[in-house]
């Protein structure tokens, strides 16, 4: 049985014959792999079932919770013999939704993780977190480019690209991979280096999971003590001034400086700050790598433009640098859209603001500066796109029941008001939504040339589409967009 009738979704009926094969598939598994197999009627399924973003619908013929990487290639040689799909999961923060004729293949227990201080790398397995990898380098005064979140797992983030609190300073997160370990679509598994599996090597380090089940990461890390950094907080009836002041000023920023700006819709949570309960803000994201007796003009700057009513700026261990963002920890139905700016003139943040106001449905509205050590290729290509962009645009909203049910227009409001300033691309991990126009923002990203050598590589690696097309990474498919 081929899948060759196009991507499975979450809404799909499956066939009695993929229901069959399903079945088939999974007392196979549960009798060869060292891990768990779930069915639909036994005890745990349903609680393996939801990730950090709760508006995905995952209902899978079955779930495998991988313990070692041979289980990932067992369960993919079987969906292979089956015909069914494999949707891949974490952490949950960027897995899509899972449909009955697929296979949910959890691989949160590789947990893998191994710091090496004299060749300054780390190796993790696909279910590491970033804040595991901070605290293991920290004693050595090293740490890794993790993203805003250090819940966030640290293969799927860099799969994407992984563009985070240092990106000026240190580039990408993908920049600094060294060796992947894979599942390829057929079920074997690889070692993919700059000399080795040349192709994929490249596509994974920015085009993400399309192309096979990572199971094992070897990166760079970066000397990284202490960084100056935290966020200033301004009530929301500041933000023309703040965000306006903070344009003018992060134009010629050095690139040891990574910041950005966001306006948030806070809930009255008892474990937030007292200052930022239930209330409307905007806050400025601030990241400086150096000398830490160096001045911060923009903070500065800032900090005499509004009265801010949380300043949390200062001398931070490498290993807090989750406490920059504060990003929510516990899950939730979350939506998002994102979009690539070539500009943000005085006019584009005056339509940023009139599309954001405080009583907006859209909870996040970030512009982050881009430039620096983003723009410069590394040292071995990569498949990352929008290294053209100056900044990026992101926006989330949270999904019904929590939020209205029109919360998806209201996000898509403000990425068109901001359109007469986009490169018309999207950075793979700021995607948004696994949609149409979604796809089309991240093949506008990668150009035509980039974009035809990874549908050339995934048509090779995966002709029946067993790695669900439906995913963030496989808006890089002949099947999507």
């Amino acid at each position: 049985m081929s899948r060759t009738t196009g991507p499975t979704t979450a809404l799909d009926v499956p066939t009695s014959e993929h229901l069959a094969a399903a079945t088939d598939a999974a007392a196979a598994l549960a009798r060869t792999i060292s891990g768990t197999v779930l069915r639909p009627d036994d005890d745990g399924y349903e609680e393996a079932l939801p990730g950090y973003n709760l508006a995905l619908d995952h209902r899978p013929a079955f779930v495998v919770r991988a313990a070692t990487p041979g289980d990932v290639a067992l369960t993919v040689r079987a969906a292979v013999a089956h015909g069914l799909g494999v949707g891949v999961r974490s952490t949950g923060h960027s897995a899509a939704a899972t449909g009955p004729a697929d296979v949910l293949l959890d691989t949160s227990g590789l947990a893998r993780l191994e710091v090496d201080p004299l060749s300054r790398t780390a190796t993790v397995g696909a279910g590491v977190r970033w804040q595991a990898v901070l605290d293991a380098a920290a004693p050595h005064g090293l740490g890794g480019l993790c993203g805003s979140s250090p819940q966030v797992g640290v293969v799927g983030y860099t799969l994407g690209g992984g563009l985070g609190p240092s990106a000026r300073t240190f580039g990408f997160a993908a920049d600094h991979v060294r060796s992947i370990d894979v599942v390829t679509p057929s079920g074997d598994l690889v070692t993919a280096t700059p000399t080795r599996h040349t192709d994929l090597f490249w596509a994974l380090r920015g085009a993400g999971g399309a192309y096979g089940v990572v199971t094992a990461m070897t990166f760079d890390l970066i000397p990284a003590a202490v960084v100056r950094a935290g966020a200033l907080w301004f009530d929301v009836g500041d933000a023309p001034a703040v965000v306006h002041r903070w344009r003018e000023l992060v134009t010629d920023l050095p690139d040891a400086v990574s910041t950005s700006v966001v306006r948030l819709n806070l809930p009255p949570l008892p474990d937030l700050p007292a200052p930022l309960r239930g209330r409307a803000v905007v806050a400025v994201r601030y990241v400086r790598h150096g000398d830490l007796d160096a001045p911060d003009p923009l903070v500065d700057a800032l900090r005499t433009t509004a009265a801010p009513v949380l300043d949390t700026v200062g001398d931070l261990p490498y290993s807090a640098l989750g406490a920059v963002h504060a990003d929510p920890e516990d899950p939730m139905p979350l939506l998002d859209r994102g979009v690539a700016l070539r500009e943000l003139p005085a006019e584009a943040v005056d339509a940023f603001l009139a599309a954001t106001p405080a009583d907006s449905p859209v909870v996040l509205a970030e512009l982050r500066l881009l430039g620096g050590a983003v723009a410069r290729p590394p040292a071995v290509p990569s498949a990352v796109a929008g290294r053209d962009a100056a900044y990026t645009l992101f926006v989330g909203a949270l999904g019904w029941p929590a939020g209205p049910p029109d919360a998806a227009e209201h996000l898509q409001r403000v990425v068109d008001a901001l359109a007469p300033w986009s490169t018309g691309g999207s950075l793979l991990n700021f995607a948004g939504p696994r949609d149409a126009a979604s796809a089309r923002q991240v093949r506008t990203a990668f150009g035509p040339a980039a974009y035809d050598r990874l549908v050339t590589l995934r048509r090779r690696l995966d002709p029946h589409g067993v790695l669900d097309p439906t995913s963030r990474w496989a808006v890089v498919s002949d099947r999507v967009g």
